[in-house]
């Protein structure tokens, strides 16, 4: 009976070496099992992170590049218009240059019809005396020849 409570408290102690090494190997498992969550929660975790932190990374650049785009919007729309006033200054100008061009060009037509009215009145006055020196000459061509003529029949009647 010796050897077999021996062999008893062997297979008992066996038993509880057993039961201990499985309680410590379902422990380890229950601890692997812990920890490989509490990894996969910290990785999630780290993602989530690293996703928010891009985020406001990307929320920060926006910001910047809103503030960048408005200044230069700003000194762009501020240039165009010191552009247009000057071509407004330039455009102004130029009218006011035409609408004197036109006065000189109306002044100058004037005065050319009215140079022109002269020289047609001198013409005129002119063709007048013509006419009238060429009817004066012939006037008195036609006395010559009137006393030619009646020269030429009176010495045909004292001869004839």
């Amino acid at each position: 009976a010796a050897p077999t409570a021996a062999e008893a408290e062997l297979l008992l102690l066996q038993k509880q070496a057993l039961a201990e090494e499985e309680a410590a190997k379902a422990k380890r498992e229950l601890l692997t099992r812990f920890l490989q969550e509490k990894l996969s929660r910290e990785e999630q975790s780290s993602r989530w992170g690293l996703h928010k932190v891009r985020m406001l990374w990307r929320s920060a650049q926006r910001k910047t590049k809103d503030r960048e785009l408005r200044q230069d919007i700003e000194i762009l729309s501020q240039t165009f218009t010191r552009v247009m006033d000057c071509k407004d200054g330039a455009i102004e100008a130029l009218v006011t240059e035409l609408k004197e061009a036109e006065e000189q060009q109306n002044r100058a037509l004037r005065s050319h019809l009215h140079l022109t009215d002269q020289l047609l009145h001198l013409q005129r006055c002119r063709l007048g005396y013509l006419e009238q020196g060429f009817s004066a000459q012939v006037g008195a061509l036609k006395a010559e020849f009137e006393a030619e003529r009646c020269g030429i029949s009176g010495g045909e009647g004292e001869r004839g």
